[in-house]
């Protein structure tokens, strides 16, 4: 008897093709949870785009379910932790919006910079007003472009090919991999703001790019520049945009995404007086986009179903128990290894070094080296997980070298990571120091016992009397509460270097760290997220 797989959301066509092959396959609209519960039991796969949202309630109705594909690069509708506890494999199509995505940035561009738009609505109405829309070239003009994934250097590349000069900010990059676009790596963000003559962003919505582009960051911007957003909504603040535009400090703005979906009616850049450019998240709305997501993803369940591998899973149902079952305590903490080793780091790698030590060194280390490089990634890139981790550390093209050592150390087991980036050398060490007690032990040169706490703020520092106090008067004027604080010495030397690390209850923001680097004898500040629990991984849920 032939398996069953549902599709929903008006996937194309083709999808049910493929699956033919294996399956038996049934099309529907919609539907919703109650509608999805009563009949999901009979199929053992399930193919969505965004509509559908796959709740916990769903995949517990779903007794015969293997694997939910969603047509798409996004993952947000489907529960992963309730999928991953049933052992059902997500997968997702990441490619498969690229060019579609890169092409919709450069029509917003180029729209704005002619004013088809407002050209159109003019002609329509029976007007002839050319002088009116005179706008500007792009040839010979400067694009910033914030990020470099794989749709940044689509538009980079398309960029450089129309005769603009691209400078590139994205600090997890190499400069040679910016240098072979034919573009220009910059160290920081106000090289962007000072020099562009138009941005475009292509990074995820993250705590560090959330409101990105800000009153004070447009205020920072060369006069009459013109912004694109095809990437998030959330990372342009829409208030201080509209007023930037309003006032005439940017000349115009593109945007394909919004902080709320659909747009609300309140949206101020609905009121925009200047030139705006809107259109309703179309970056992947392509015939050929939505082609090649049904294709990719419909091969995957197809293969699922007959017992192969699927290429772009999100979750990790089938980690083999026996290889996880010794390490998995220290699961999290070499995730927040990885995580943290990368916050304190620049520039993009050129090595990874993975040392073992005291028992772990006896137990096959595969799925520690996976949680390390799979928290060294996310901090910059979306969708890394467990099963996807390995591919991408390949296309990232950094090397990563493990060394196992079981001689008697200071822990039971120890989990070093260095990272040697274009910028530099950071070490990173973590232990458990009691039965399932966490902690960071080591970073580069001092000594530590920290938390895997949310919060963090690092500040090397000179040695001498009064910094605390200093640097705890900033966060208390900025109402923010200090949970933990410890001080380490680079060496035993009165008046040397020391890092202070202290664990708060709120976000850090940058005006802050700024106002803190700014202490006489502090000579960094660094904010630090880590992630305290393992509600995200579900391991012990999915052991099969």
């Amino acid at each position: 008897m032939k398996p069953k797989v549902l599709i929903t959301d008006k996937i194309n066509e083709i999808a049910g093709d493929i699956l033919s092959e294996v399956a038996e396959v049934v099309f529907k609209e919609t539907l919703l949870e109650d509608q999805l519960c009563e009949i999901i039991g009979e199929y053992d796969a399930l193919m969505v785009r965004s509509q559908t949202i796959i709740t916990p309630k769903i995949l517990e109705a779903a007794k015969k379910m293997k694997i939910v594909g969603r047509a798409g690069v996004g993952v947000d509708n489907i529960n992963l932790e309730a999928a991953t506890n049933k052992g059902v494999i997500v997968v997702n199509s990441p490619e498969g919006n690229t060019a579609a995505a890169a092409e919709h940035t450069i029509a917003l561009m180029l729209s704005m910079a002619r004013n088809i738009p407002k050209a159109d609505v003019s002609i329509k109405e029976g007007k002839w007003e050319r002088s009116k829309f005179t706008g500007i070239e792009v040839c010979n003009k400067t694009l910033g472009s914030i990020g470099l994934g794989k749709i940044g250097s689509r538009v980079v590349k398309t960029a450089v090919a129309m005769g603009m000069k691209v400078l590139v900010y994205d600090p997890y990059v190499t400069q040679d991999k910016v240098e072979e676009l034919g573009a220009v790596l910059v160290k920081n963000l106000d090289e962007i703001w000072e020099a562009s003559d138009f941005i475009t962003i292509h990074t995820p919505k993250t705590r560090e790019t959330a409101y990105l582009i800000n009153k004070n960051t447009l205020s920072k911007m060369k006069k009459g520049v013109m912004l694109v957003n095809c990437a998030r909504g959330g990372i342009v603040d829409e208030e201080a945009l509209k007023e930037a535009i309003d006032s005439g400090h940017v000349a115009a703005a593109a945007l394909d995404v919004f902080e709320k979906e659909p747009v609300d009616p309140q949206n101020p850049l609905l009121s925009v007086k200047g030139n705006i450019v809107m259109t309703p998240h179309l970056g992947a709305s392509t015939e050929e986009a939505q082609l090649k997501v049904a294709v990719d993803v419909a091969e995957q369940i197809r293969d699922v179903l007959s017992g192969k591998s699927a290429r772009s899973a999100v979750n990790i149902p089938y980690l083999r128990a026996d290889l996880l079952e010794p390490v998995k305590e220290y699961m999290n903490l070499a995730e927040n290894i990885g995580l943290l080793v990368r916050q304190i780091s620049e520039g993009g790698i050129k090595q990874i070094e993975i040392t073992t030590k005291g028992d772990l060194a006896q137990y096959d280390t595969a799925p520690l080296k996976v949680a390390v490089l799979k928290g060294v990634l996310s901090h910059n890139l979306e969708n890394v997980n467990y099963v996807n981790t390995p591919i991408i550390s390949k296309q990232q093209g950094f090397e990563v070298i493990e060394s196992k050592s079981e001689k008697a150390c200071t822990y039971a087991g120890l989990i070093t990571l260095k990272m040697t980036t274009d910028s530099g050398v950071h070490t990173v060490s973590g232990a458990m120091i009691a039965e399932k007690t966490p902690r960071i032990v080591k970073i580069d040169e001092f000594a530590t016992s920290l938390e895997i706490a949310e919060h963090i703020l690092i500040t090397p520092h000179q040695d001498k009397p009064g910094m605390i106090a200093r640097v705890s008067a900033i966060l208390g004027n900025n109402n923010i509460n200090i949970r933990m604080m410890m001080v380490s010495r680079k060496a035993e030397i009165i008046g040397g270097e020391s890092t202070m690390i202290i664990t708060t209850d709120e976000h850090i923001w940058d005006e802050i760290l700024d106002e803190i680097k700014q202490l006489e004898g502090i000579f960094d500040a660094k904010y630090i997220y880590l992630k305290p629990d393992k509600s995200s991984i579900a391991l012990q849920h999915s052991m099969v």
